[in-house]
């Protein structure tokens, strides 16, 4: 298999700063931060943005890491080419343009459910905190945490589209992380709606979604 023998796609830090700040601007805009919690939920998913598009187009640390075995199980591929950085193409034998493989249009998928995800439950959640009810309809009446499911969908997807070390092993971290938050929410969110909060939460998963039966109105705190 071979990829195009062009001139390195890396070294373009213009690209690393431009992109990471289009996509964190983007997340911005849905998820809004606020409390110091929303503030390192999101300075995580910052950091992994920053450290994918630092690998995309600054310097390919995953490649030269693993140059050696890269060399040996696919000769002839030019990996210091912008193609040969989409890894699961290249590793799952993908011999066309690599923007166009499964792998890198399945991410399109995930980032683009996951961006939408967080779009659909910002417009519910803001809408019950300005008039202090517990967020029950829209995505949160199917899950009820949206918003970090949103995150983990956005980041699972940059890794199906250019996997590194470094964000692969950030994944793992920013999830439990996620997930620690959530549980302390679901905390303060019990402490102020109470009884609202249990008959909600009773009936709705906390990250698997139930699309089964109509989800219900819910009780507002």
């Amino acid at each position: 298999m071979e990829h195009s023998t062009s001139t390195p796609a890396y070294g373009l830090w213009s690209l690393v700063i431009i992109n990471s700040l289009v996509f964190i601007i983007f997340a911005f805009s849905f998820a809004k931060p606020q409390s110091p919690r929303d503030w390192r939920s999101f300075g995580a998913f910052s950091g992994f943005l920053v450290a994918l598009f630092t690998e995309m187009y600054g310097y390919p640390l995953t490649i030269y890491l693993l140059s050696g075995w890269l060399g040996t199980r696919f000769p002839g591929v030019d990996f210091l080419s912008h193609d040969a950085g989409h890894l699961l193409e290249v590793m799952f034998g993908w011999r066309a343009n690599p923007h166009f493989g499964p792998f890198h249009m399945l991410s399109f998928v995930f980032i683009g459910g996951g961006f939408w995800l967080l779009s659909a439950a910002w417009a519910v959640l803001y809408a019950n905190q300005k008039r202090g009810t517990l967020a029950t309809t829209g995505a949160y009446a199917r899950v009820r945490h949206p918003q970090y499911i949103g995150f983990v969908s956005v980041m699972f997807g940059f890794l199906l589209q250019w996997p590194t070390i470094l964000t692969l092993a950030m994944f793992p971290i920013l999830c439990f992380m996620y997930v620690r938050l959530a549980i302390n929410e679901e905390k303060d969110a019990q402490r102020v709606f109470g009884a609202g909060w249990e008959s909600y939460a009773a009936r709705t998963p906390r990250w698997i979604p139930r699309f089964g039966t109509a989800p219900a109105s819910g009780v507002q705190g």
